[in-house]
């Protein structure tokens, strides 16, 4: 028999509260307690968990989902849950915990779509607000843009609330730098590229559901010096003199743009405040050899006041922070070599007449540095989404159910997950951000970096178009730079296209298609008598989509693995429906052959379903092919197409060699000119707006504005379309479709030929 009481005087300080073990039970056991104000670090780990609440009231958070802790509670963790105890309360908690291993089952939950899922949270998926001092080249695109535009595809299919922001980042120093080179005014330069990035977004299938205009947003300005004021009243951003450079003819002062030299960790050359190589910050008069890029001449040291933040102090709060959310053994090690610096003292306003000043009388003559302020950017987006949506998410009261998610390059990776997270933890002491963390590398052009200045770059509206946009799409995830850099060579592209996607991809589901036609009628075969073999390759199938799923999802998301499972689909079934060829025309096997038919057509399903998130218009025209609606939800298996569905593969063109365009495409719905000008008018777009690919809400729509939309529909048509159907996945050519369908044809006559008057 063994009796063990809780004891607080051999408690010992682990996982950042106070605990004890019991030996002799078998498995790992002991006590815990969580004082007033505290909690546990989050962790996971492989062991199953429980805790048994004997004293005190607090929260349990597992994976960033909140549940009560009270005395007869009990909770079992699974294996790789994050999980902390916070005490709410005024006495201390008191718990009991049990932990084992078990390798089944921790293997089941590595691999848990319901584990790995999002629930009912909001997830906020944003990729690096682009500066407007250019378009896009595929360099940008290959990184945080397709990223999280594949991402929030994914997510959705798989039922979660997730939503693709952005923004111009339109107070970078580098935007009046580019507007003295064109002889236009900083906010007009920052105007036009907002404008050029957004085409090129739409031009690569990319619908945003929020994208936000620093310079033309009426409530941002105040809403980020209340960010900034908040930061101030922390007392750890302070006003304080230091050294700075200036330029030696003019007097201006140096930063960003300004001013280059060698990185004072790696000697790489860089521009002031960050290293792109090594991603490590300096503070400019640090710099190796500084040279202005104003004068070009060796720039003068002098003194300048700004506010400033010691980083330093903050590594407790970091370490914290990195055990939260996915943040990758690179960005952990960043930090770490940052860290292990004595002072890393980092200025967050500059001199400037370019950004919005803050409120303080100390930060006369500066402005809010443009870095800091995107960490205050990125709430006031949300917020921004919440009111079209109707939903109560305030940028200064962030929600502890939010999920939020960053996509960004490298060059990126000191000011998202270092710097942002103690600005939210100055800013908002109560408020644990649940994060995760996706970097790319640099995406290198025929072997050297994309450079706007040398002309040596592919912009995206150069080779983006309907034809082209699915093939890019999959050979920039298929080279994407994931944990390496990676290179775009256009001769490989070619070859991708001409031998992979049409000779491959192409070429199967054409040769599937007549066969299909010459010994079925077009009608898809029932499967017959099941050989072995083509059970194994069911099983086969199954594992691919076990591959892709696991590539997809939010924790080993690699767009690079998901291009190649799908390639494997494809290479798979190539090879399956070689082999089965030989009996393909045999009587005697006629039932067996109806099956590998079935299977090719189940791993074409596949494919779409699996394409999606990576090739949206090419896995829609697949399904269509198939006889099948859209992919919208994510297969939990793989499945037969229904027997006796027409299928029209034998013909169909899913790619085209570069240079070669599609047929005009048949006139539109109808109703689409009307539905697209009232849409225009209720949502207050530009006349040339391209509308009738996009949904209402990645055009901005929300619920207030989908009841106007609603009310105009119902009055001219008299069709009541529901507010979800509106704010749903279909576009505004699917929605016109839908409205011929449902309404009176007079009704439609009358305001087809008013249009046309």
């Amino acid at each position: 028999m063994i009796i063990n009481k809780y004891d607080d005087g051999v408690l010992s300080e682990a996982f950042g509260i106070d605990m004890s073990s019991i030996e002799g039970l078998g498995v790992g056991a002991g006590w815990g307690r969580v004082a007033p104000g505290r909690s546990s670090t989050s962790h996971q780990h492989d062991e199953t968990e429980f805790f048994v609440i004997v004293q005190g009231r607090g929260e349990f958070v597992i994976d960033g989902r909140r549940h009560p802790a009270e005395p007869g509670t009990v909770a079992l963790f699974e294996p790789f849950e994050s999980h902390v105890l916070e005490n709410t309360g005024d006495t201390d908690i008191v718990f009991l915990t049990q932990y084992w291993r078990d390798a089944g089952r921790a293997v089941l939950s590595a691999g848990s779509a319901e584990r790995k899922g999002h629930g009912e949270r909001p997830v906020f998926v944003f990729s690096t607000p682009p500066t407007p001092n250019g378009d896009l080249h595929l360099g940008h695109l290959s990184g945080p843009y397709l990223g999280a535009d594949a991402y929030v595809r994914f997510q959705r299919m798989n039922g979660a609330q997730a939503w693709h922001l952005t923004g111009s980042d339109d107070f970078q120093s580098y935007v009046p730098a580019a507007a003295q080179r064109e002889g236009r005014e900083p906010a007009e330069t920052a105007a036009h590229y907002s404008a050029e990035i957004a085409a090129t977004l739409r031009l690569l299938d990319v619908p945003l559901d929020q994208y936000t205009v620093t310079n033309d947003d009426a409530s941002y300005p105040d809403g980020l010096r209340e960010f900034f004021s908040r930061l101030v009243a922390s007392g750890s951003v302070t006003a304080t003199e230091g050294e700075a450079l200036h330029d030696a003819e003019t007097g201006q002062y140096l930063y960003e743009v300004d001013v280059k030299g060698g990185c004072p960790t790696c000697s790489h050359g860089t521009s002031g405040n960050i290293c792109e190589e090594c991603g490590e910050p300096n503070v400019v008069t640090d710099l190796q050899e500084p040279v202005s890029t104003v004068s070009d001449t060796a720039p003068r040291k002098g003194t300048v006041t700004r506010f400033s933040l010691p980083l330093h102090e903050f590594r407790d709060t970091l370490e914290d922070h990195h055990r939260v959310g996915r943040v990758p053994a690179r960005l952990r090690e960043l930090a770490h070599r940052l860290f292990a610096r004595p002072r890393l003292d980092i200025p967050v306003t500059h001199p400037s007449s370019w950004g919005v000043p803050p409120a303080e009388r100390e930060g006369d003559g500066q402005v809010i540095w443009v870095w800091p302020e995107m960490s205050y950017g990125f709430l006031h987006g949300i917020q921004e989404l919440g009111s079209r949506l109707d939903r109560g998410w305030k940028a200064a009261d962030p929600g502890q159910d939010w999920k939020i998610v960053h996509f960004f390059g490298y060059d990126n990776s000191f000011y998202h997950s270092v710097l942002y997270p103690v600005l939210y933890k100055l800013a908002f002491p109560e408020w644990a951000p649940d994060i995760d963390y996706h970097v790319n590398e640099f995406y290198l052009l025929e072997g050297s970096k994309f450079s706007t200045s040398r002309r040596h770059a592919v912009w995206g509206k150069e080779i983006l178009g309907p034809d082209s946009v699915d093939a890019v799409r999959y050979f920039l995830s298929r080279t994407r730079p994931e944990g390496e850099r990676t290179d775009f060579r256009m001769a490989t592209y070619e070859t991708a296209l001409q031998d992979t996607l049409i000779g491959t991809w192409q070429a199967w589901l054409n040769d599937l298609g007549s066969r299909i036609g010459t010994a079925y009628d077009g009608a898809v075969p029932d499967a017959g008598t099941w050989t072995p073999e083509q059970s194994a390759f069911l099983g086969r199938l199954s594992t691919r989509l076990t591959a892709l799923t696991g590539a997809l999802g939010p924790d080993a998301f690699s767009l690079r693995q998901a291009a190649a499972e799908l390639d494997g689909i494809v290479e798979d079934t190539v090879a399956f429906s070689r082999r089965e060829s030989l009996l393909a025309k045999t009587d005697a096997w006629h039932s067996e052959a109806r099956t590998a038919v079935a299977l090719e057509l189940a791993a074409a399903r596949l494919l779409a379903h699996g394409a999606a998130p990576v090739m949206p218009r090419f896995a829609a025209r697949l399904a269509e092919a198939l006889g099948l609606p859209e992919p919208g939800t994510w297969p939990e298996t793989v499945e037969l197409v229904a027997p006796g569905t027409r299928v029209r593969l034998a013909d169909a063109v899913f790619f085209r060699p570069t240079g070669e365009t599609s047929p005009e495409p048949a006139a539109g719905p109808a109703l689409l000119p009307w539905l697209a000008d009232t849409v225009k008018t209720v949502l207050q777009l530009p006349a040339d707006e391209p509308v009738a690919e996009r949904t209402l809400l990645s055009l901005g729509a929300g619920s207030l504005a989908a009841v106007t939309v609603q009310y105009q529909i119902l009055e001219q048509l008299d069709v009541d379309l529901p507010v979800d159907e509106l704010l749903g996945d279909h576009d505004l050519t699917a929605l016109a479709r839908l409205l011929e369908e449902r309404a009176e044809p007079a009704a439609v006559s009358l305001i087809t030929e008013a249009a046309q008057q």
